[in-house]
C-alpha cells in the first residue's frame, strides 16, 4: 500500500471533499423542487426533500469496512434522485482483484466518492448522471465523469442547445483544471464509448466526459493535487450547469407520448447499469450497500 502518512492525508482530503460535495448538491436540487411552480404530473406535488440514512458495511472478515451516507428525493420535479457518499475499505476477492489496478499482488484497497443520478417527471428534463472517485490499491488514482441521457428522440441531438451546453461545461471543467492529464477531447471519446449499449448499438445518451485510473503516485503531491483539483472541477462544473438545463425544461408541456417515450428510454438506462456499469459491479463485488448501488435505477421503466 502507499506511505501510510501521505495515504491518511489524501484519503481525509477526498473524502471530506465528496461529503462537502453531497451537501453542495442537496441543497441545490431541494432548491430547484422548491422554485418549481408546474405544471406537475399529479395535482398539488409538494417540493420534494432529500431523506438521508447512514449505513455501514463489514469487511471480508467480519470487522469493520467503512460505509457511507445514502441521500433520496421524490418531488415534483423529479420522481427520483440519489446522491450518495461512500468511504469503505477491505481485501478484493482473489477473482476481483486480478480486474483492479494494483491489487493482484495486494487485494486491500480503499475507496471513496460521490454518485448521483436523477430521474425527472418531466421528459423534457434530460436524466443525469455524475461520479468521482478516489481509490487506493498498492497504486492510487482518481476517476469519475458526468454524463447526460435526453430521454426523447428528439433531443438525443449534439446540436440541441442541452447538449452543447452540457459539453461546454464539461470542457470548462477540463480546462480550467490546468492539468495537462484533463485532456477533454481524449475524455469526451471515452465517454462516448463506454456509455455505449452494445447489444443495442446504441448510445446511452449526447455524452459527456468519463476519465479513470488517473495515477496518483505516492511520492508525488503536485500530481495528487492537480488530480484532485481537476475531480473538483468536474464535481462543481456539473453542478453550474444541471441546475440551468433543469430551470429551462421544467415547465414545459409534455405529453402522454412523450412520457411513454421516456419509460421505454429508462429501460435502455436499466440494461447499462446492470450490464455494463464499472461502479455497479465494483459496488456489489466488494459488499457494498445494495439499496444505494441499484438506486440508480429509475422508478418507472417500460419495455416495448
Amino acid at each position: 500500500m502507499p506511505d501510510p502518512t501521505i495515504s491518511d492525508r489524501r484519503k481525509d482530503e477526498a473524502s471530506a471533499w465528496f461529503v462537502a460535495l453531497q451537501e453542495k448538491i442537496i441543497a441545490a436540487f431541494e432548491l430547484l423542487e422548491e422554485e418549481a411552480e408546474g405544471p406537475f404530473a399529479k395535482p398539488d406535488m409538494a417540493a420534494g426533500r432529500f431523506s438521508t440514512k447512514l449505513w455501514r458495511r463489514t469487511n471480508e472478515t467480519g470487522g469493520d469496512g467503512g460505509g457511507g451516507r445514502m441521500a433520496l428525493l421524490a418531488g415534483r420535479v423529479f420522481e427520483k434522485m440519489a446522491v450518495h457518499t461512500s468511504t469503505v475499505f477491505g481485501a478484493f476477492p482473489p477473482e476481483f482483484a486480478k480486474q483492479i489496478p494494483g491489487a493482484e499482488e495486494d487485494p486491500r484497497f480503499w475507496a471513496s466518492g460521490v454518485s448521483l443520478i436523477a430521474h425527472p417527471w418531466n421528459p423534457n428534463v434530460p436524466v443525469v448522471h455524475m461520479n468521482t472517485r478516489y481509490v487506493e490499491t498498492s497504486r492510487a488514482w482518481f476517476g469519475g465523469g458526468a454524463d447526460l441521457t435526453p430521454v426523447l428522440d428528439s433531443r438525443r441531438a449534439q446540436s440541441d442547445p442541452d447538449a452543447q451546453d452540457f459539453h461546454a461545461a464539461m470542457k470548462r471543467a477540463c480546462n480550467d483544471a490546468q492539468n495537462p492529464a484533463a485532456d477533454y477531447e481524449k475524455y469526451k471519446q471515452w465517454c462516448d464509448e463506454y456509455f455505449y449499449l452494445k447489444h443495442r448499438s446504441e448510445p446511452r445518451g449526447i455524452g459527456g466526459i468519463f476519465y479513470d485510473y488517473l495515477d496518483c503516485p505516492a511520492g508525488d503531491d503536485p500530481v495528487f493535487a492537480k488530480n484532485f483539483a481537476f475531480t473538483r472541477a468536474v464535481g462543481m462544473g456539473f453542478l453550474s450547469i444541471y441546475p440551468e438545463l433543469v430551470r429551462r425544461n421544467m415547465a414545459l408541456v409534455w405529453t402522454s407520448a412523450d412520457r411513454e417515450e421516456q419509460l421505454v428510454r429508462r429501460g435502455r438506462y436499466v440494461e447499462f447499469n446492470l450490464l455494463y456499469d464499472r461502479g455497479t459491479i465494483f459496488g456489489l463485488k466488494t459488499g457494498g450497500n445494495v439499496e444505494a448501488i441499484l438506486s440508480s435505477l429509475p422508478p418507472l421503466v417500460m419495455w416495448p
